[in-house]
């Protein structure tokens, strides 16, 4: 959450310094445009993985809620496990993706194209650990306190 928080910064210096530099000094940053787009996936990949382990994520809850209380646990862990194959996929094909645009660049920063996808494997990653982490604690009777308090 910190890291998206960082680069949401991030994004917000660098658009006040491309709007800046177009109109107070009449010269364009090139890198800005192309900088800003790299950190808005990286908030948006490290913003959703943060909402599963805060299990922000779309849940299944008003259908839970009408379950007895054995068959609520057993189908929290289904939910779990199906973000985390959602996450598997994330690491899977990110990679792939990733891999494909290795070789390209991105214009106006020189970095390659693979630097977007990284984003998404680590989310990915992330996600995995954070369901594995809700699984354990339904199974052992413990509650997952959310990464903001």
């Amino acid at each position: 959450m910190v890291t998206a928080v960082a680069a949401l910064f991030g994004i917000v210096f660098v658009v006040v310094w491309q709007v800046f530099g177009r109109y107070v000094l009449n010269d364009t940053p090139t890198w800005a445009e192309g900088t800003s787009l790299v950190l808005v996936i990286y908030v948006t990949m490290l913003g959703a993985a943060a909402g599963v382990r805060d299990a922000g994520h779309i849940g299944m809850e008003s259908i839970l809620i009408l379950l007895p209380e054995k068959l609520r646990t057993k189908f929290e862990i289904v939910i779990h496990a199906l973000v985390a194959s959602f996450g598997v996929a994330m690491v899977w094909y990110g990679t792939v993706l990733g891999r494909s645009v290795m070789n390209y660049k991105i214009p106006s920063l020189g970095v390659s194209e693979g630097i977007n996808y990284v984003a998404v494997v680590i989310a990915g990653v992330l996600i995995i650990l954070f369901c594995i982490e809700h699984i354990i604690a339904i199974v052992t009777g413990k509650e997952v306190i959310p990464s903001w308090h």
